[in-house]
């Protein structure tokens, strides 16, 4: 886990909102062509836990089910 000094457009989950408790993921996809993926909580911007796009785009194939 690291806290990014680098700037970056950041994008929240579909599910975040009102309507799905105000869980709020967010992602940096930016960042997946060099073969990492920031992922922070968007109510506390501050660490982000980052993924192998591998490891990414694995749990995003799997919850989409």
């Amino acid at each position: 886990m690291t806290t990014g000094s680098a700037v970056r457009e950041w994008v929240k989950s579909s599910y975040s909102g009102a309507q799905h408790g105000s869980d709020c993921l967010e992602w940096a996809p930016s960042s997946a062509p060099v073969g990492v993926v920031p992922v922070r909580d968007s109510k506390n911007p501050g660490p982000e836990i980052h993924f192998s796009t591998e490891a990414w785009t694995t749990f995003v194939r799997l919850v989409r089910r």
